[in-house]
């Protein structure tokens, strides 16, 4: 094995101990169960589907939350460049600003 293979071969297993173990990626899928069934639950409670606003207002964060623990752990950006973290931080933002400017402009949160 030459000096570059060895030295390459190192990194990936330096870089294989910063990954989740199997038991953390069976937490992080139970949190992501749990938020999706209070995302369904929000769905049946009468009182959001009077109030269209409000039930927006609480599944945004929900929604936001879910996104970035995709992102973080099973695209691994928690793991890479800060870069790339910023970049996916900024299309949220945006998604999350142009989808609420979208809401507006049918004038959903006046009902």
């Amino acid at each position: 094995m030459t000096a570059t293979e060895h030295a390459e071969h190192a990194g990936d297993a330096d870089h294989a101990h910063e990954h989740p173990s199997d038991g953390q990626y069976v937490l992080i899928a139970a949190v992501l169960a749990f938020i999706t069934g209070a995302e369904v639950l929000t769905y049946y409670i009468d009182f959001f589907k009077s109030h269209f606003a409000l039930l927006v207002v609480t599944l945004m964060p929900m929604m936001i939350i879910k996104f970035g623990i995709v992102a973080a752990f099973f695209m691994h950006l928690r793991f890479d460049s800060k870069l790339f973290r910023r970049v996916f931080i900024t299309g949220i933002l945006l998604a999350t600003f142009v989808y609420m400017v979208l809401l507006s402009t049918f004038h959903v949160f006046k009902h």
